[in-house]
């Protein structure tokens, strides 16, 4: 006899079917991210990368501002002037006829207009020519900074990025231990139930299922959290919901097969563009003790009279004449104190200093390259032994529960057992975050981060 679903029923199966869609829509929603997808957002988004990217750019006016010595340089003047009194001076009256006498007369006129354009041309200036290639030397170094903080910034989006990976096994490894436990617990509520089994076993099993709950809990927090600080190296807004899309983590052992070339590491070659910067700055205060040769040319209009040039001629008794001047300025330095010799001695201690920074760099480099090969020997032996164990562990809880249900084995074992799975995937996914940033760190170490936003 067919009955007709209830009421009740009905409304379940429409909350069922609402819950799925409603889930489909939210996972639709979320943004799929891969581990490149997450750099390349970071080294758009983020304020380093912008940053970085706005020095190359300043470091293209510092070139032009250096050539700009190299060129003409040409300014106009315009002078006006005023004398409401003029000064009275005095000659021998023996000029005017009147001998014996100073014979009193004034100079100049009320208004005196003076208009030029001047051109100045460096024939040979050792500054000009040092500044200029100091200013190539900087666009190279601020492309190099921006590089190293590049690196340092995939650096942190890959670390944020499988730590999110991490958590999110551990979650799934605790999600499916409730779900085994609460297995275990209706069976042993239903035996219970009918008296063949008793209820202290039933009351371990909701406390093992309680403390499962709390865990749970603070991963999904530990995830939550993970997941804010990868979107924050993104640059992408918090509240933006995101998915990774990698589903595993594959061990790469041949990187151990692959040598580094540490000069080729950023972090040394920004090093040695400063050097060459600091040299530069050496030159350029030698240029100091070298003459300076250049051009100087300049021509003019000059009025004179006692009403105002602009608006005025001879009729009105301005002179407007013209003028011209091409001359040769040679400046050659014969005694300074010894200020320059000073300054140069300073300059050459800060290349010596630097030097020192580089010999330092090169041994921590080479340090960092060791550990992390060391690491990453280590996260693989640890890696294979914690799979091992997963595998292990699996086979005793199937046993397990297998003895229980023949009453072959107690509720305590049974538990344990599922204790002990659960605890050995948590180490495996926490050992596979370890091999992961040790694999980070080899992949800097060769100087090869930028491998992992290639396709």
């Amino acid at each position: 006899m067919n009955r007709k679903p209830s009421t009740v029923t009905k409304l379940k199966f429409l909350l069922s079917a609402s819950a799925m869609v409603f889930g489909s829509f939210m996972v639709s929603a979320q943004q799929q991210v891969s581990l490149k997808e997450a750099i390349a957002q970071a080294l758009k988004n983020k304020a380093e990368a912008k940053k970085a990217s706005l020095e190359v750019k300043k470091a293209e006016y510092k070139i032009n501002e250096a050539k700009a010595g190299a060129l003409p340089q040409i300014s106009a003047a315009i002078n006006n002037s005023y004398n409401p009194i003029l000064q009275t001076s005095v000659l021998p009256g023996e000029l005017m006829g009147k001998p014996g006498e100073l014979i009193p007369v004034t100079f100049g006129t009320k208004w005196q207009s003076s208009n030029s354009v001047t051109l100045y041309q460096n024939i040979f200036d050792q500054r000009v020519f040092t500044g200029l290639k100091a200013a190539k030397t900087t666009r190279e170094f601020y492309v190099l900074n921006a590089e190293l903080t590049n690196e340092q910034l995939i650096e942190n989006v890959a670390t944020a990025y499988y730590s999110v990976f991490v958590q999110e096994e551990n979650l799934n490894t605790i999600v499916a231990s409730y779900q085994n436990t609460e297995k275990v617990r209706n069976i042993i509520k239903s035996l219970v139930d009918n008296g063949l089994a008793k209820a202290i076993d039933l009351d371990r099993t909701n406390v093992q299922l309680a403390n499962i709950s709390a865990s749970r809990q603070q991963l999904i927090n530990a995830v939550e959290l993970s997941k804010n600080a990868l979107k924050f190296y993104m640059g992408i807004p918090i509240e933006t919901a995101i998915e990774l899309q990698e589903k595993n983590i594959e061990p790469q052992p041949q990187l151990l097969n692959q040598t580094a070339d540490l000069d080729q590491r950023s972090e040394l070659k920004v090093l040695n563009k400063q050097r060459e910067l600091l040299q530069f700055n050496k030159q350029a205060t030698e240029a100091y003790l070298y003459p300076t040769v250049g051009l100087t040319a300049n021509y003019g209009w000059q009025g004179l009279g006692n009403s105002f040039p602009y608006f005025s001629g001879k009729k009105d008794g301005t002179n407007w004449s013209d003028f011209s001047s091409i001359g040769l300025a040679i400046k050659i330095p014969i005694f300074t104190g010894g200020q320059t010799k000073a300054k140069i001695a300073q300059a050459q201690i800060d290349i010596e200093s630097l030097d020192q920074d580089i010999a330092s760099t090169k041994l921590g480099l080479d340090l960092d390259y060791k550990n992390a090969v060391s690491n990453i020997e280590n996260s693989l032996i640890s890696l294979q032994s914690m799979k091992d164990n997963v595998a292990l562990a699996e086979r005793v809880e199937s046993n397990t529960k297998s003895n229980y249900q023949y009453g072959l084995a107690n509720l305590t074992e049974l538990l344990d057992a599922q204790n002990a799975l659960t605890q050995a995937k948590q180490n495996y996914a926490n050992s596979l975050l370890d091999y992961k940033l040790a694999e980070i760190k080899l992949i800097k170490a060769k100087g090869q981060i930028n491998t992992l936003q290639q396709p």
